[in-house]
């Protein structure tokens, strides 16, 4: 049997199931997995605590497993940069499920490595500035594979660029308040919703794509891929524009500038010293 990445969305959605159905018995055996991460962060609109919640309670094993192995989380944060690779890669070529699993893949070592560092006791500022690199990579990876598959599209094409441009921009104005000790509004589409909206809509693309065939459009056949890049290009560039302006606005308040009599400066710097014209 040929295997085609509907396969690839089938085991994803699969491996989703599973891993929901334990959490859910896990939860009327002993409640909800809180975590202390979760609760300060609250979740938002566009990714709420109970996914999140999951997603750390699945962690939790596999950081104690390289916490016993004294795996350095250098090295699960550079590791990331494979499946990542991969996944853009594969959604080049328009293997948008396969690309959502290895994305899946990235991201959860992009998740790893900070749990990793806390519980060994050697998170450093070093080690954040790398995992801040190597995020800003892997973002670009997966988008810059959709953006070649969508290269004769440019409607698609330019979505993707803005999709792209948005998440860097988020990042951009949340560390350049953080460097001027500036507070700003959370915002939305942070990395972590950014990541799960481009994966679930790059899974169900296999889905349609592959239940769909050639009877459909192409944007019907790829709407979720479509929809996912689209909603994290508006909302990223919103949500940029009113930080942007919150620092700006905060920036001026502390540090009003200084305006002189224009006029005045003028005179006062070029006196006038003909009186005997006229």
């Amino acid at each position: 049997m040929r295997i085609s990445d509907l396969h690839f969305a089938i085991g994803a959605f699969a491996l989703v199931g599973v891993v929901g159905a334990l959490y859910l018995v896990r939860t009327i055996r002993k409640g909800r997995a809180r975590h202390a991460r979760t609760d300060a962060d609250g979740g938002s609109v566009f990714l709420g605590k109970a996914p999140m919640e999951i997603g750390y309670w699945v962690l939790g094993p596999l950081v104690g497993s390289l916490a016993a192995w004294r795996v350095a989380p250098a090295t699960v944060t550079l590791f990331s940069l494979i499946p990542a690779a991969a996944a853009a890669v594969a959604a080049a070529r328009g293997w948008f499920a396969l690309a959502a699993l290895l994305g899946s893949a990235a991201a959860v070592c992009d998740l790893l490595d900070g749990f990793l560092a806390r519980r060994l006791g050697v998170a450093s500022d070093a080690g954040e500035a790398l995992d801040a690199a190597v995020d800003r990579y892997t973002e670009f990876l997966f988008l810059a594979g959709v953006a070649v598959y969508y290269r004769a599209n440019v409607a698609c094409l330019l979505l993707t660029l803005a999709a792209l441009f948005g998440g860097f921009m988020v990042s951009y104005t949340t560390a350049k308040a953080e460097a001027m000790n500036v507070p700003v509004p959370r915002g939305h589409m942070r990395r972590p919703e950014r990541a799960v909206y481009l994966l679930w809509g790059a899974a169900l693309t296999g889905l349609t794509r592959g239940l769909g065939g050639d009877s459909l459009s192409q944007v019907l056949r790829e709407f979720p891929i479509i929809f996912s890049v689209a909603l994290v290009a508006v909302v990223t560039n919103v949500s940029t524009v009113t930080r942007l302006r919150v620092v700006i606005a905060t920036l001026r308040t502390r540090h009003p500038a200084a305006r002189e009599p224009v006029a005045e400066s003028i005179v006062g710097a070029h006196p006038k010293t003909h009186a005997g014209v006229g």
